[in-house]
């Protein structure tokens, strides 16, 4: 890279092949620019890694691709982008497709009958899904080339799907040996979550990873079902938390949720050290939702803001903020008398049931009336882009906000406590919601981040994002992290501890790769 960031010369290593035998060269790079990121052909806008920031201006312009000779590339901004590579490996996840195969399937090669006919024979009625499919989820897919240590040999629908060693996998060990050194992988689907759990502890799963909740039990039969379990650390604010939507739609229950006074009493309304016993086995610490210390933007003592046991400092914010009592004495109203509920969502997989349980005994103990739906995942997502969501049983995972602002800045409907400020944002503000006072301050935070010209800015205006996020405590948090469990039979060898966290691929850290059966 040059010295003000805005060219990056990308050299491939040499004698590369694909899965099938095929060069993987330069062309393979091009091709994928041209023809999959900028058409956005699997369904994907063109990453934010791929433009640099005007800083007079705050406009964004798309940088150049352009092929130097059969294994370089370069990569041209107008404006520095000094986070490129990061994000690049972040957001991206590669940057290459092989041109040979696509120029089989796609309509703009073949014509959009043959393309159509192709489509169908993977299984979809249109050629926006074989694009879509084959271009993001692509290692589903036998047919489609891989540089990736495994190959599919089946259906991914399958109930158990197989991939297979690439012969062509281009990394070896210090002795020279090709891996991958484990030749077959089996992933077998489950309904139901706690048949992992019982394959494990029948000594019937290789790998597998688990939530702490399974700890006690993964434990005590550690000796018995031949295996040992390695605690992985998460970047994550907490373990057990709350989002309350900031733009939800009841103007009187949106003016309730932005008053951080509201915010303050449902913290101390509950009893860590009972939800830390119950629900982590102590593991997880009494605490509120904040930056793990060792990671980026860590603020010594947050994690003990509003975390003190006390139901009467909750009344009294209640009775400050102007709610009132029902005619019982048993739930607060609104200052106008009209009832008060907050309607919380659920996700049928997330297994929370006791927390959940836990924290509503905890309101209602207060007089803060709660209600739950639980649903599938389909119709969770569904609900948050709609902004139907009041609020949800959630905390934010994180390690770099530079690098992976979605939880803690609005750029787009991801995250429930912002809701609808996303929209406004990925709407160029046509849709959704303006964001205002300090989440207004968060954006133009970013702003500054994009348009950095130094690491030492980029650092600045990340750690303002995070004050703010400390300041107002959009989430909230009542229990320390917990461990990641990744759960490894004896025989199976070379899987280290590490963090487990979204940014670093999960499993795909320990480099699985590098495993061997013993």
């Amino acid at each position: 890279m040059n010295e003000d960031s805005t060219e990056f010369t990308i050299h491939l290593r040499e004698g590369m092949k694909w899965s099938d035998g095929v060069p993987f060269t330069a062309d393979d790079v091009i091709f994928y620019w041209e023809h999959m990121l900028i058409p956005e052909t699997f369904g994907k806008a063109l990453y934010d890694c791929y433009y640099s920031v005007n800083p007079e201006t705050g406009e964004k312009e798309r940088a150049e691709v352009t092929k130097v000779d059969d294994y370089t590339v370069k990569v041209v901004f107008k404006h520095p982008s000094v986070q490129f590579l990061e994000r690049l490996a972040i957001d991206n996840k590669w940057f290459f497709a092989p041109a040979h195969y696509y120029k089989t399937i796609l309509p703009e090669f073949i014509g959009e009958d043959k393309a159509l006919e192709v489509a169908k024979e993977y299984g979809f009625e249109d050629t926006q899904n074989l694009g879509v499919w084959t271009g993001y989820y692509y290692w589903l897919y036998p047919q489609r080339p891989t540089l990736r240590p495994w190959v599919a040999t089946n259906d991914a629908n399958s109930d158990r799907f197989i991939m297979e060693r690439n012969p062509y996998y281009f990394k070896t060990d210090a002795e020279g040996q090709q891996l991958p050194y484990i030749d077959r992988i089996v992933l077998t689907k489950t309904q139901d979550p706690s048949h992992k759990l019982l394959d494990m502890l029948a000594g019937n799963v290789e790998v597998a990873q688990f939530d702490f909740k399974d700890f006690t039990v993964l434990k005590e039969n550690e000796q018995k079902g031949g295996y040992r379990v390695i605690p992985w650390s998460t970047p994550n604010w907490s373990s057990t938390g709350i989002e309350l939507n900031q733009t939800t739609e009841d103007p009187k229950l949106r003016a309730l949720f932005q008053d951080i006074r509201f915010r303050e009493a449902l913290s101390v309304a509950v009893d860590r050290k009972e939800v830390s016993e119950i629900i982590t086995s102590g593991m997880g610490e009494p605490a509120q939702a904040s930056v793990p210390e060792g990671l980026p933007g860590f603020q010594d003592g947050w994690n003990k803001q509003w975390t003190e046991y006390d139901t009467t400092r909750a009344s009294q914010l209640f009775d400050e903020i102007g709610l009132k009592w029902d005619s019982a004495h048993k739930y607060r109203t609104f200052a106008d008398g009209s009832p008060l509920s907050i309607l919380f969502y659920e996700e049928k997989s997330a297994d929370n049931e006791q927390f959940i349980e836990l924290v509503r005994k905890y309101y209602e103990s207060v007089g803060i009336k709660t209600e739950l739906k639980i649903v599938d995942q389909g119709s969770f997502f569904d609900l948050k882009y709609a902004n139907k969501i009041p609020a949800t049983f959630k905390t934010v995972s994180v390690v770099d906000v530079s690098l992976r602002p979605d939880e803690l800045v609005p750029l787009r409907v991801i995250t429930p406590w912002f809701g609808h400020y996303g929209l406004y944002n990925s709407s160029g503000g046509k849709e959704g919601v303006k964001p205002e006072g300090d989440v207004a301050k968060i954006m133009e935070f970013w702003d500054k981040i994009k348009a950095a010209k130094t690491r030492e800015e980029i650092t600045q205006y990340s750690n303002e994002i995070i004050k703010l996020h400390q300041k107002n405590q959009w989430v909230i948090g009542y229990t320390g992290p917990t461990p990641v469990l990744t759960v490894v039979k004896n025989n199976v060898k070379n899987v280290p501890a590490l963090v487990n966290s979204d940014e670093f691929r999960g499993l795909g850290f320990a480099h699985p790769d590098q495993f061997f059966i013993e």
